[in-house]
């Protein structure tokens, strides 16, 4: 079965349905909204649409756990969700985490197989950090033309460009560099890399820091422009760095 768009936010909704506050947990989230609204900005949907396919699901789920907290809606599925039920109901809570984060994650089994073999911890601290920016960024292509500064700007994707920022914005012959950031609550800390806060010293006010806050409820953002001459108060982090050097 070839997942569209739409297969996958309805497998989000079963996701949670199933797994309830265990797929909470294996997501790094702390609520329910915060997982909505997560899995419905990545996945390119209303957080409001992932809810409605986990009621949907419920009353289904209920029918062979009598146990499960929530009725859901008392009708038969629609054609679509009864296939992706069918099909992927009997999966466990490790195969259908993996499963939705490959959707939120395209280097996700990368990053997983990365950190096995060199025995990192926190992966699930990694993954929702990620699948938290990633949410983030696909807010700011939804609102940033909502943003005074960056009226009739157009928008060039370069997360993977490596190049400071995740998004061109030009028009004309101007221009800004909007770096994203994501955060669960209201508040919280946020990190620039090297070659962030080189290249936002060196562009000043056309570098943004654009911020989105309180995944957990309602998100909204924040513009920080010339961020490191803002009133934020960066301090460096050193992190120690193993090399291994042969000579032939």
């Amino acid at each position: 079965m070839a997942l569209n768009h739409t297969d996958k936010t309805t497998l989000a909704g079963l996701y949670l349905s199933l797994f309830d506050k265990r797929a909470l947990s294996a997501l790094g989230c702390s609520g329910v909204w915060q997982a909505f609204n997560i899995l419905g900005y990545a996945l390119g949907a209303s957080p409001a649409s992932i809810k409605n396919y986990r009621d949907e699901f419920d009353h289904e789920v209920r029918k062979t756990t009598p146990s499960h907290p929530r009725e859901g809606w008392k009708r038969p599925l629609k054609t679509r969700s009864q296939k992706v039920y069918d099909q992927f109901s009997s999966l466990g809570l490790s195969d259908f985490t993996d499963l939705i984060k490959g959707f939120l994650l395209p280097s996700y089994e990368k990053e997983k197989l990365v950190t096995g073999v060199t025995k990192q911890s926190g992966v699930p601290n990694i993954a929702q950090r990620l699948m938290t920016g990633h949410a983030a960024e696909a807010y700011f292509k939804i609102h940033f033309e909502k943003i005074p500064a960056f009226s009739n700007y157009q928008v060039e994707d370069v997360t993977s460009c490596g190049c400071g920022y995740d998004f061109h914005l030009s028009c004309h012959s101007d221009f800004y560099c909007v770096e994203v950031k994501g955060l669960g609550s209201n508040s919280g800390s946020i990190m620039m890399t090297d070659k962030e806060y080189a290249v936002a010293g060196e562009i000043r006010d056309r570098y943004c820091l654009f911020v989105v806050r309180n995944f957990q409820r309602t998100p909204a953002h924040t513009t920080l422009f010339d961020p490191v001459a803002s009133t934020l108060l960066f301090t460096p982090q050193t992190r120690i760095v193993t090399s291994y050097v042969a000579y032939l």
